[in-house]
């Protein structure tokens, strides 16, 4: 069997009960992005799970001691990168132009271009993560050493820290007020990052996280 076809709730969940399936990890297949999961109308009617294709990669044949095989860490990964995401887009109808980044975090790829680029963002930037899990996958086949991506648009990533930020603010005078703890609903571990960061030294509240992925989340209660 060296394709098969997953579904989950997200890319990340389809992706993993492929890899289950196969009994493989991420690194030896090729993901191919089928469908995009939807919540259908209200939520309810229509609701469609992601829908994934991992290819087991080619095991290459023993080579003589007269030629040496290709390596693909040889390839610049971060041209695969980018042209794994432009395929994306144009399957979805949009034509992007990407700019690089350097930070302390990693590489951004900040995407831009004509068309709604919103599409690729989805709601609360969910469309965006999954994407860039998927980003990461392929960088790390043709790298050498661990590289870590994000993938930005229309600024997402700093507008969704700064609400992040506010909704931890006010989240915690809530736990001061009525001294109850919040759980919050589940999040990304780089949404969680932020709230806990945010709060880690507030002189009155605490924060830790609960559960398992996808569905880990953040409470806030009030320090002892």
């Amino acid at each position: 069997m060296n394709k098969i076809v997953a579904s989950g709730k997200t890319i990340e969940d389809a992706v993993r009960n492929g890899l289950k399936e196969l009994q493989v990890t991420e690194d030896q297949v090729i993901v191919h992005v089928l469908e995009q999961p939807s919540r259908g109308l209200f939520g309810l009617i229509g609701t469609r799970a992601a829908k994934v294709e991992l290819e087991l990669v080619p095991v290459p044949e023993p080579a003589s001691q007269a030629e040496e095989p290709p390596l693909e860490a040889s390839q610049d990964p971060i041209a695969e990168v980018e042209q794994f995401v432009n395929d994306v887009a144009r399957a979805m109808g949009l034509e992007l132009n990407i700019t690089r980044k350097q930070s302390r975090e990693g590489l951004t790829l900040i995407l831009s271009g004509s068309g709604d680029i919103g599409v690729l963002i989805g709601r609360r930037g969910q469309t965006l993560d999954a994407l860039q899990y998927l980003v990461n996958i392929v960088a790390n086949r043709y790298s050498d050493s661990h590289l870590r991506i994000i993938l930005d648009a229309e600024d997402f990533r700093e507008r969704r820290r700064k609400t992040l930020e506010e909704l931890a603010d006010r989240l915690a005078n809530r736990v001061i007020r009525t001294k109850k703890e919040v759980v919050l609903e589940p999040m990304s571990a780089h949404e969680r990052k932020v709230i806990h960061a945010r709060l880690q030294v507030h002189a009155k509240v605490k924060t830790f996280s609960k559960g398992e992925e996808p569905n880990r989340r953040i409470v806030i209660a009030l320090k002892q």
